[in-house]
């Protein structure tokens, strides 16, 4: 049947697959500024139905890594209309994914004025790269006051609104893998008393907030959310509530009508597996678009997409060296492999370099 490459739609979009780019970071936007290798890399990959980029962040506070992209001033606008315009001149739609780290930053990596925020002051384990001293522990972030939470959020919605203006198709919220938005969600970093902690109602505010604001700025059928329940991503792990909390999130998701739900699997990783029970409940209680990613391989794509456990299927590493994703799928042509060293380092090589097969 191949449904994995068959027209579909995405809202009020029409998708030439349900192939999707899974968003990763590559760390080549020097400057946060991405630039010409950025669009040459994505419209390299444009056969995918729908691309989500890599965490870019709507804020100077969200820039936690070296060299990670932004959105949230006009240069950086203007640069990524460039890529907007060349993955659309290949019949692709594209998805900005709105990124802010969190706690997972460090000053080293933050424009003078920025600090790195949190839920609360709770330093996450580990260390991370900056390029003027190398590898250096986490710090211990500022907790938020209201007044930063509602500036963070207006930074969203400005951010998705510099997005529209760029010629994205819509914005992904990245409330996974431990960057801030799951940050509020998760009952190891967000020890508040007030009515963004405690209680996963009050937990999931702050995300239902964001999500609430931006779908109202841009349109609901331009806002989705990648999740990663039971990830075990930047000091973030399962937790008893874990079911119940996304089982919730994912119904209050559906009130606000948002387009989408990008839900991630690091098992393939290391990490714990998803609970099909927990995937259930999300399907159930969320009927708009469901993605589902985390290693998958055509085959096992074709199955899920067949079986209506997916709507649409992401695949991220393959992407990687495989620029032609989907016509090597389609002839059997034996993936090539990636450069595990050139993953975050900039420039094109390991990036932009990776042929096309013959």
């Amino acid at each position: 049947m191949n449904l994995l490459y068959q027209k579909t739609k995405l809202g009020n979009l029409e998708l030439k697959n349900r192939v999707v780019m899974a968003p990763m970071t590559r760390s080549r936007s020097i400057n946060n500024i991405p630039g010409e290798i950025v669009a040459t890399y994505y419209a390299q990959r444009a056969e995918a139905g729908l691309i989500i980029t890599e965490g870019t962040s709507p804020s100077p506070n969200g820039l936690g890594y070296a060299r990670i992209p932004g959105i949230f001033s006009k240069e950086q606008t203007d640069a990524w209309k460039n890529v907007t315009e060349k993955v659309h001149a290949k019949g692709s739609k594209i998805f900005v994914q709105l990124m802010h780290t969190g706690r997972i930053g460090h000053e080293f990596n933050l424009p003078k004025s920025a600090k790195v925020l949190a839920p609360s002051a709770i330093m996450a384990k580990g260390q991370m790269w900056t390029d003027s001293n190398g590898m250096v522990e986490h710090p211990t972030p500022s907790e938020m006051t209201k007044e930063e939470i509602l500036s963070t959020i207006n930074e969203f919605v400005s951010a998705s609104k510099n997005a529209i203006n760029a010629g994205f198709d819509g914005v992904e919220l990245h409330a996974a893998n431990g960057y801030l938005l799951e940050q509020f969600l998760h009952p190891s970093s967000n020890q508040r008393k007030d009515e963004y902690g405690g209680s996963i109602e009050n937990r999931n505010r702050f995300i239902l907030e964001v999500a609430k604001a931006v779908s109202e700025a841009i349109g609901k059928e331009k806002t989705g959310i990648r999740l990663s329940p039971y990830g075990a991503f930047n000091d973030l792990f399962p937790f008893p509530e874990t079911h119940e909390q996304y089982s919730l999130l994912a119904r209050k998701l559906n009130e606000l009508g948002i387009v989408y739900i990008h839900l991630v699997d690091h098992s393939s990783m290391g990490a714990p597996i998803v609970e099909p029970e927990t995937v259930t409940a999300i399907r159930k209680n969320f009927k708009g678009t469901l993605i589902l990613s985390g290693g998958y391989d055509s085959a096992r794509a074709e199955k899920d997409l067949e079986s209506g456990n997916a709507d649409l299927v992401a695949f991220g590493k393959p992407f990687l060296a495989n620029p032609d994703l989907i016509t090597k799928f389609q002839k059997n042509i034996p993936l090539a492999k990636f450069d595990e060293t050139t993953l975050y380092t900039p420039g094109e090589k390991g990036y932009s370099d990776y042929p096309l097969s013959s």
